[in-house]
């Protein structure tokens, strides 16, 4: 006799999936487009990808509307359930009280339309809101931030529900200004506790931190346990390095013994950024910051390993690789090339093992 149980999970998962094809497959509607982002809920692969540039420094990365949804449609291919992407402080509010939101809304609705989530990261500063009108010092005064941040997560709260608070403010790359994260956290106190009121099921994280197991010390140490959901770290070593991955591994372990020390163990991890460069033969530019330059294959090897890997230690609810695709003279070295896919769009052979990581990922769950 077949268990009652059985053939209701069988109906459920089968309407499921007409849901699906009928959204991938037709005009889509908003319910469809609810039904794909609920059964990505649980994908725990991310990518950073830096959909909002159209600066003449970024060699207008997206300029064209057509080259970012060619970028969706390839990370919707490669089964990529979240993207980190920023809200850009001085893009929404270029002047004091006026903002504008027309880039954003169009790259909001697309991932929606794609079944992809969002994780928010709202940064920097807005030259005008400091006194040395720089994008990377804290603003002068924080609430000029919390205003900003509110105004965001105020108009996407139904569709994003995700907000990173700045990114790796314990680098001097990112945040000037540094003092073992004091004005940092701060920062973060405000705008968590503003954003809860605008979006009490909202959750916080973190800025990315970039400088390990001290960071996440100082994040304790500065009062801020309960001004984040879940703890945001950033992962980088070379795969030419034979124990690159043993310090992959340990660093996640380490920090959550952190936060047992701390009586936090509720809460997740995400990795929100790890990659490395792969090189294609021929291409010659200066070496990445850690050292040599991987190639294609071997950043293959490095995305398979990571993932296949990461996502398995309990702690961990997310793993986001560093980035989508490759840039153009932004940095001027390796990591131009940490991209899943080149500038030309062209799938690397990362791309490939990140999506065959993403479907066995997919299997081992249908086998549960």
């Amino acid at each position: 006799m077949v268990n009652k149980w059985v053939v209701a999970s069988v109906f459920l998962l089968g309407m499921c999936l007409i849901r699906l094809h009928v959204s991938v497959n037709a005009e889509e509607s908003m319910p469809e487009n609810v039904s794909i982002s609920v059964l990505n809920a649980g994908n725990p692969f991310g990518v950073l990808e830096f959909l909002h540039w159209d600066y003449p420094w970024s060699n207008y990365k997206y300029a064209q509307k057509d080259d970012i949804r060619r970028a969706v449609r390839l990370m919707k291919e490669a089964g990529i359930g979240w993207v980190r992407m920023d809200f850009l402080w001085e893009d929404i509010e270029p002047r004091h009280g006026e903002f504008q939101f027309v880039k954003y809304d169009f790259l909001v609705n697309l991932l929606a339309e794609n079944g992809i989530q969002v994780l928010g990261l709202l940064d920097y500063c807005a030259p005008w809101a400091n006194a040395q009108n720089q994008w990377n010092y804290p603003p002068r005064e924080n609430q000029l931030f919390v205003d900003y941040a509110l105004t965001v997560i105020a108009r996407y709260k139904d569709q994003v529900k995700y907000w990173e608070v700045w990114n790796e403010p314990d680098s001097n790359i990112y945040w000037a200004a540094q003092d073992g994260l004091k004005s940092y956290c701060a920062l973060l106190k405000g705008v968590y506790a503003a954003a809860k009121k605008i979006d009490p099921d909202c959750k916080i994280l973190n800025g990315g931190l970039a400088n390990g197991i001290a960071s996440v010390n100082q994040l304790y140490d500065n009062g801020a346990k309960d001004c984040f959901d879940i703890l945001n770290i950033h992962i980088f070593e070379s795969p030419l390095d034979a124990v690159a991955i043993k310090r992959v591994l340990a660093y996640p372990k380490l920090a959550y013994k952190i936060m047992r020390r701390n009586g936090d163990t509720a809460k997740k991890i995400w990795v929100t950024e790890i990659g490395c460069p792969g090189m294609m033969l021929g291409i010659e530019t200066k070496n990445w910051w850690i050292g040599g330059n991987p190639s294609e294959e071997q950043q293959a090897e490095w995305a398979r390993e990571v993932f296949s890997k990461l996502i398995k230690q309990e702690a961990i609810e997310k793993v986001f690789w560093a980035f989508f695709r490759d840039c153009k003279g932004h940095w001027n070295n390796g990591t131009d090339y940490f991209g899943l896919v080149r500038w030309d769009f062209s799938k690397k052979p990362a791309f490939f093992s990140y999506k065959r990581c993403v479907e066995n990922w997919r299997a081992s769950k249908l086998k549960k």
